[in-house]
């Protein structure tokens, strides 16, 4: 149905040119989906070609084709953030928490820290990093809600206990949460969010979009069917997609 997670440039490792544009594109088409979301790093700002995307766009009017960005939300770069998304009309904003304290967690080499770490400690300190991404006004969207589980680490205390707050703070805040297929393909082997979350965001009225997180052209909706099943199972009747930071419902009917 809707793909609001790709990175086109990957990790800046290809061009943002016609000939990737169309590949994205072509298997958005070729899965069928309504809308797909480019959405790159915004440490790539330099290599992002938007006026592109929206020009190829033209040659696929079944298909709704949003531009994002994906911020990397620090508590001190607020400022930054604010500056790049005053240069461009965004359809949609993904905060996302990647490092925190200057730990950049999420690297494969940084997997033996995340277990000589306290795994509560771990937890608490991420999601507190979330509250202030969602407090902070920045975005639509907030990114692999539960990251910080990337190699499989669990904390002892609930986890809807440490992730309370930040999610009191995305509901008042009208945000919209993903369920990101990438984690089934890291070690934690599992959508973003766990089931549990899922089930509790859904109980508070946050709503969910979707995203594949596809750093390439051939994952461009991977597993999105799977996880509209996932939402519909636990009582989930509409999912949400994006035009210039205004929300448009689809019905997972």
């Amino acid at each position: 149905m809707l793909d609001l997670h790709v990175h086109l440039l990957g990790h800046n490792d290809r061009e943002a040119n016609q000939g990737t544009i169309r590949a994205f594109l072509d298997e958005a088409s070729r899965r069928g989906l309504k809308e797909i979301g480019f959405a790159d790093h915004d440490y790539y700002w330099d290599q992002m070609n938007f006026p592109l995307i929206r020009e190829m766009a033209e040659d696929y009017p079944h298909l709704e084709v949003r531009i994002g960005l994906e911020a990397e939300y620090r508590p001190h770069e607020e400022g930054r953030i604010k500056n790049l998304l005053e240069q461009y009309p965004f359809d949609f904003v993904i905060g996302s928490v990647h490092e925190f304290d200057g730990w950049a967690f999420d690297y494969p080499e940084e997997e033996p820290l995340h277990w000589q770490k306290d795994a509560d400690e771990l937890y608490s300190r991420y999601f507190e990093i979330i509250a202030l991404a969602a407090q902070s006004g920045l975005f639509t969207t907030i990114g692999h809600f539960d990251l910080i589980k990337i190699f499989g680490v669990r904390p002892e205390k609930d986890i809807l206990t440490l992730a309370d707050e930040a999610l009191t703070i995305v509901a008042e805040k009208g945000l919209v949460l993903e369920v990101n297929t990438n984690g089934r393909y890291k070690p934690v082997q599992e959508f973003y969010p766990e089931r549990r979350l899922m089930e509790e965001i859904q109980r508070r009225g946050i709503e969910f979009t979707l995203g594949s997180d596809a750093h390439c052209a051939e994952n461009v909706g991977r597993d999105l069917e799977e996880a509209g099943h996932m939402l519909r199972e636990i009582g989930v009747q509409s999912i949400v997609g994006f035009a210039k930071l205004a929300k448009v419902s689809y019905s997972l009917d």
